[in-house]
């Protein structure tokens, strides 16, 4: 039931002097390290990237994120596409 509660909610970024990313709307962290963090959020699969990525504050209940570093880029892929196009390792050995 509390999954539904993210689900149903929108989506907001801010990102200020490319320093500090709010995301609401995140359902689950992928995986991160200092370059590259992925999010699962409620409009498709998010990658931030940049350098020295810190995640400094983390609430999945309420869907909140707050990423702190240099940021370089975001980049979205919808749901749908992330899990069929094979973009893991095995998929990019396989083109």
């Amino acid at each position: 039931m509390n999954e539904n509660k993210v689900t149903n909610r929108s989506q907001n970024i801010i990102l200020e002097n490319r320093e500090k990313l709010n995301i609401s709307g995140v359902e689950h962290v992928d995986s991160f390290n200092d370059n590259t963090i992925i999010l699962l959020t409620v409009k498709g699969l998010m990658t931030v990237k940049g350098e020295d990525l810190n995640i400094s504050k983390l609430n999945l209940e309420d869907g909140n994120i707050v990423i702190e570093g240099k940021i370089n880029g975001i980049l979205y892929t919808n749901k749908d596409t992330s899990s069929s196009k094979g973009s893991g390792l095995l998929g990019k050995m396989f083109k």
